[in-house]
């Protein structure tokens, strides 16, 4: 008894006690702040930052001219990313492949070996079928560098065609 007599008027206390967000001061956007050293509300964004509504199609197309380390770059994050699924040699038999997850396409079928570059960074970028975005977790530097080392993992065998290949890419 003597115990909850002591934690009543922590309780009790506890209750009067009205800070919701709602009842806390806002400043207006283009109020004075001692927040940040500007002494500004509102903030430019961070360098980098991409909008979501931000028309990004100019930016895709400007492509790294190629190189060893682009190459290089492009296997580090290919194997990192890709892998799992398309395989280290872009057969579309990776882990997650051989473990029941939804075939990939190749990368050595003839309609992706004549695929614009611009096609695997869109997808890259937006995801296609089962394949979600990698939008926030590949930089669009390294989305080139992947497509870069996918070209050089092309050339290690001839196409292969099939009924695809006589459509295009499909995006």
């Amino acid at each position: 008894m003597r115990q909850m007599l002591l934690l009543a008027p922590l309780v009790l206390g506890a209750c009067h006690q009205n800070l919701t967000m709602s009842d806390q001061r806002k400043l207006s956007e283009w109020e004075r702040s001692d927040v940040f050293r500007n002494g500004k509300v509102l903030q430019p964004p961070a360098p980098g930052t991409v909008s979501r509504e931000q028309d990004t199609a100019d930016v895709r197309t400007e492509k790294p001219p190629m190189t060893l380390a682009l190459v290089y770059r492009g296997r580090e994050r290919f194997n990192i990313f890709c892998s799992e699924c398309h395989g280290l040699g872009g057969d579309a038999d990776g882990m997650v492949v051989q473990r029941g997850f939804p075939k990939p396409p190749s990368f050595h079928e003839a309609r992706l070996v004549n695929a614009p570059d611009e096609h695997f960074v869109d997808v890259i970028t937006h995801g296609y079928g089962v394949m979600y975005s990698y939008a926030d977790r590949v930089p669009l530097a390294d989305r080139w560098a992947i497509v870069a080392y996918i070209r050089a993992l092309q050339r290690t065998k001839p196409a292969i065609v099939t009924k695809a290949a006589f459509q295009g890419p499909e995006r």
